[in-house]
């Protein structure tokens, strides 16, 4: 009976120890911290955040690292109120890296700290949106991915899609700076191609319907820059747009999906999750954010809504990459 016990003893001791040994396994276990502020809610967005977090698991399964990732995230919803307040908010606590989603999001944690290591995505020029000294050199602590689009090739691709000789539309939002460099980028290509543009110019979603309404009748088909307001109203747009059977060519493939009718573009969630394996090379290689370029989208896809292209007597099969 007594060796009975003794082993017993022994036994308990040692369960007791390799489950000490677990938990000390579990403590060790590296945690990140990342604070994320989105701009709005919208497929392009989303799908930017999502491929971020699907891009820096990759990476961290590819090198087998023993690493548990926490995030913190805010939505802005638009409201540039809500901007300040979540930037500050996400700025105040120590945070190992901070990702900001779209122009406005990027700007407002930039302002609000110099020093954590700040990743960007659907950011269309950093340069020109002040957060970085130069697209090749960063020089402060923001770099990321850029979602500048061919903008040329979509106005190439709606002219083999219109059906008449009138000038060609172009909504976006004057107020949002990456809207207004891919607006100049077609006026420019416009110029060099003698063809005439209908600029048409909104800063809220209650105009976007009377805006495509004052297209109606007037020009052969609307191009939509990668605009935040303008990827928030897709389905609106696409309703009136349906309604003239006029085509619509958008400057990101979620937003085609939501109501356009084709475009040769980037795939958001492909660009966030190049924008995750930045965030793995920052937070576990140590690399500099002040030291790596910002990136570009790798690929590029042509997509054709079918259905949206029927609706308005379009064979999706004879619609090809400009």
């Amino acid at each position: 009976m007594k060796k009975y016990l003794m082993g017993l003893v022994t036994m308990m001791m040692a369960v007791l120890v390799l489950a000490g040994c677990s938990s000390n396994a579990s403590s060790d276990k590296k945690t990140l911290n990342i604070g994320i502020l989105q701009i709005v809610q919208h497929g392009s967005l989303d799908a930017a955040r999502q491929g971020f977090k699907s891009g820096l698991n990759q990476e961290i399964k590819k090198h087998d690292k023993d690493i548990k990732v926490k995030y913190d995230y805010m939505n802005a919803q638009g409201d540039q109120s809500n901007l300040n307040s979540m930037s500050q908010q996400l700025t105040s606590k120590k945070h190992d890296l901070l990702l900001g989603i779209a122009t406005p999001a990027a700007q407002a944690l930039s302002k609000k700290t110099k020093d954590t290591p700040i990743l960007v995505t659907a950011v269309t020029n950093l340069k020109s949106a002040g957060l970085v000294k130069s697209n090749e050199k960063p020089k402060t602590n923001v770099s990321g991915t850029s979602d500048i689009g061919p903008v040329t090739k979509q106005i190439k691709l709606l002219t083999t899609l219109t059906q008449s000789d009138k000038p060609i539309g172009i909504l976006y939002n004057s107020s949002e700076e990456n809207s207004v460099l891919q607006v100049k980028m077609a006026k420019n290509y416009a110029k060099k191609n003698n063809l005439k543009l209908n600029v048409v110019s909104v800063t809220s979603t209650n105009d976007v319907a009377s805006a495509v309404d004052s297209l109606k009748g007037k020009v052969s088909g609307i191009y939509l820059p990668t605009d935040n307001l303008m990827a928030s109203s897709m389905k609106t747009i696409g309703k009136k747009a349906k309604e003239a059977k006029l085509p619509v060519v958008t400057g990101s493939i979620e937003m085609a999906e939501d109501g356009g009718t084709a475009t040769y573009g980037l795939n958001y969630r492909d660009l966030g999750k190049q924008t995750g394996k930045m965030a793995y090379k920052v937070l576990v290689e140590n690399k500099k954010v002040e030291d790596m370029p910002v990136e570009k989208a790798k690929t590029l896809h042509l997509y054709v809504n079918k259905a949206y292209a029927k609706e308005i007597g379009l064979d999706p099969a004879k619609i090809q990459k400009p």
